[in-house]
């Protein structure tokens, strides 16, 4: 018998509510079963081990993640404009919460996600090169993908997508960076 995939996707988003909420140290088998609504023997039916919730967490940011890559890569605005208007944490909220839950684990996990983080890195910047044909300029475009993200996550407005303005400005500068040839 197979395992029903909404259960377990309604006890990997508890595990990932519990990280983003209150900690890694709230992350307990039983603190995760109440959030879900099952029993513990229900969460182990879906997830033997606390690490096992990480690796299921790490699973579902790998899967998103290569949607991401491959929704950039074929972007009919191009792979630029597409990682700069996607560069805030209103773009896909599942993915958000999963990058920073995963950015919020420690010791042995907290290495395995920031290596799983490293290579969606690797992967974003390995597309902006490619359209950009310049690394230094494809790192300066994915930095600046970083500052609208974190200017989504400070706004005054929670939720408020990075374009509110800050995207308006952006992206003029970048393609004028872009067509500027030999800096």
């Amino acid at each position: 018998m197979s395992r029903p995939p909404v259960a377990r996707a309604k006890v990997l988003r508890a595990f990932v509510e519990i990280l983003l909420s209150e900690g890694e140290s709230a992350t307990t088998m039983e603190a995760v079963a109440a959030r879900a609504g099952v029993t513990k023997g229900g969460l182990l039916y879906h997830f033997g081990s606390r690490d096992a919730l990480v690796q299921g967490l790490l699973e579902r940011l790998d899967e998103l993640g290569e949607a991401d890559v491959a929704a950039m890569r074929s972007a009919p605005e191009g792979p630029v404009d597409y990682y700069l208007r996607t560069s805030d944490v209103t773009s896909s909220v599942e993915f958000n919460e999963l990058f920073i839950a995963a950015s919020r684990l420690t010791k042995e996990a907290g290495l395995q996600a920031r290596a799983r983080l490293r290579a969606l890195e690797t992967r974003w910047l390995e597309l902006l090169t490619e359209a950009i044909g310049d690394d230094a300029r494809a790192r300066l475009v994915l930095l600046l993908g970083d500052g609208l993200y974190l200017q989504g996550m400070i706004a005054d407005t929670p939720g408020q997508p990075a374009g509110s303005g800050q995207l308006d400005l952006v992206l003029p500068l970048v393609e004028q960076l872009l067509a500027t040839e030999g800096t």
